[in-house]
């Protein structure tokens, strides 16, 4: 018997954030709340014109916490993980989607889906990737920081 994965929060960070241009194509009207946080232990990357995130003790990662509505989960959790180009136990995927803990603004821990850089793809970046300072994509494009 195959098990669902948990309905958990997703942790964006990049171009599914609010005024990226990825947020009104697979967000808009899909959530029921959006709200800042971090995730710790990772850092950013620049990727072609996307971020990675890649675990790392020590960082912290800038981002929203997105709540989607429980009608659409399924199907938005489907299609990030297409947008992301993240296949389960594909090992040519982009990113893996894993659970890990973020933190809401007011300093509450939540477990969420976060996109991190697959293996092969954070060793080239730790390798030969430029780092985005401070761990906020938007903000260092010049968008308001979370």
């Amino acid at each position: 018997m195959i098990v669902p994965p948990p309905r958990l929060p997703f942790f964006v960070y990049g171009t599914l954030r609010p005024g990226e241009p990825n947020h009104d194509l697979y967000l808009r009207g899909r959530t029921a709340a959006e709200e800042p946080a971090r995730l710790t232990g990772a850092v950013l990357y620049d990727g072609p014109g996307y971020p990675y995130a890649v675990e790392e003790p020590g960082g912290v990662v800038r981002g929203e916490l997105v709540t989607a509505l429980p009608e659409a989960y399924d199907a938005l959790l489907a299609e990030l993980d297409r947008l992301e180009e993240y296949v389960p136990g594909d090992a040519r995927s982009l990113y893996e989607r894993a659970a890990r803990r973020t933190v809401r603004a007011d300093g509450a821990g939540v477990r969420a889906w976060v996109y991190l850089a697959a293996p092969r793809v954070a060793a080239r970046l730790r390798a030969h990737g430029t780092r985005v300072p401070g761990g906020d994509w938007a903000g260092r494009r010049g968008r308001p920081l979370s």
